[in-house]
C-alpha cells in the first residue's frame, strides 16, 4: 500500500533498466504491440516465439531481444497513448489524437483544478492527471459502477508502481447532475464533459465553474453538438469553438513516400467555451466604471 507521508509522482518510472512488476512495450517485426507485465522467470508468447522475461529485467529500455524463433523483437516503456490504446476497456476510450486537443484547447495547466464526467475506462482521466501535476487536482465523475470499477483499475495500472492511484485524484461513483455534488465542491479552473446528454449538465456546472473558466464537451454526433451548443449560449458561455481532429500517418521509405491508406478519422467533435462573468457581476463592474 501507498505510504500518505510519500506524495504520490504523477506518471510511472521513465528512466533505469527495466524492473520485475514493470509494464513493457513490445514491438515485433510487423509494428504488432504488446503490452507485458515483467515478472521472473515469466515467458510471453507469441506466434513468433517465446521471449524470457529475465532477459529483459534489468537491462535499459530501447533493448533489442531475439525471441526463441529468431524474430526481432523492440522493447520500450509504453507511452500514454500506447497505454491507451491497450488497456481494458469498459466504455470506448478517449483517442490520443483527441486527448491532446482536448488538453491544449480546454487549457489544461498544472495546478488547475479539474472536474471530469464521465471517467469511462479513464484515457482522459489519466491525460488531466499528467496535466495538472501535483499540485493540481482532478474529480472525476463515473455513473455506472461497471465503467467506475473499470477506470479503477485501469488507473491503478498505470500507477502500479506507486501502489494507489495518485492522491489529487478523487473519483466519484456518482451523477455530475445532482448540483450539491458539484457545486459544493467548487470553484473549478476547467470542466470537461465527455456525456451523452451533456447540455442537461451545463447550467449545473457552471455554478461549479470560475469565471473566465472553460468548459469542454467531448460528443460523437451533430445532433448532441447543436443542443450542448445551444444549451451553452443560453447558460452563460462565450467563444464557444467546435472542431474535431483527423489524423493521417504516412510511409517513408527511401525515395517512396506516401500516405497510408487508413487514417484515424472523425472519433468525436470537441466544443469549448469560456464562462462569462455572473450577470450582477458584470452590471456592477459597468455601474462602478461609469462613476468613475
Amino acid at each position: 500500500m501507498h505510504n500518505p507521508d510519500v506524495p504520490v509522482p504523477t506518471q510511472a518510472p521513465t528512466r533505469g533498466p527495466f524492473a520485475e512488476g514493470e509494464r513493457v512495450l513490445v514491438v515485433d517485426s510487423h509494428a504488432r504491440r504488446y503490452l507485458v507485465t515483467l515478472k521472473q522467470g515469466g515467458e510471453f508468447h507469441t506466434h513468433l516465439g517465446a521471449l524470457r522475461h529475465d532477459d529483459l529485467i534489468g537491462h535499459p529500455e530501447g533493448t533489442i531481444v531475439t525471441a526463441s524463433r529468431g524474430s526481432t523483437l523492440l522493447v520500450f516503456r509504453p507511452t500514454l497513448a500506447d497505454f491507451v490504446l491497450k488497456m481494458q476497456r469498459g466504455a470506448q476510450v478517449v483517442y490520443p489524437k483527441d486527448l491532446g486537443l482536448i488538453l491544449i484547447y480546454a487549457d489544461i495547466f498544472p495546478g488547475a483544478r479539474v472536474l471530469e464526467a464521465g471517467t469511462g475506462s479513464a484515457s482522459l482521466t489519466l491525460a488531466l492527471l499528467r496535466s495538472v501535476g501535483e499540485v493540481g487536482s482532478v474529480v472525476s465523475y463515473e455513473l455506472r459502477e461497471d465503467h467506475y470499477k473499470q477506470a479503477l483499475t485501469n488507473i491503478e495500472a498505470w500507477y502500479r508502481a506507486f501502489g494507489a492511484k495518485p492522491d489529487n485524484l478523487e473519483l466519484v461513483l456518482g451523477d455530475v447532475f445532482d448540483a450539491g455534488s458539484t457545486a459544493a465542491q467548487g470553484p473549478f479552473d476547467r470542466i470537461v464533459l465527455d456525456l451523452p446528454e451533456p447540455w442537461q449538465a451545463v447550467a449545473t456546472t457552471a455554478q461549479a465553474l470560475v469565471s473566465g473558466g472553460t468548459l469542454c464537451c467531448y460528443l460523437p454526433t451533430v445532433p448532441q453538438v447543436m443542443r450542448t451548443v445551444e444549451a451553452m449560449r443560453a447558460g452563460g458561455f462565450a467563444l464557444i469553438n467546435t472542431f474535431e481532429g483527423l489524423v493521417r500517418g504516412w510511409n517513408v521509405s527511401g525515395q517512396s513516400v506516401r500516405p497510408d491508406h487508413r487514417m484515424v478519422a472523425h472519433t468525436g467533435f470537441i466544443i469549448t467555451g469560456r464562462r462569462l462573468a455572473p450577470t450582477e457581476t458584470l452590471k456592477d463592474a459597468l455601474s462602478e466604471n461609469a462613476r468613475e
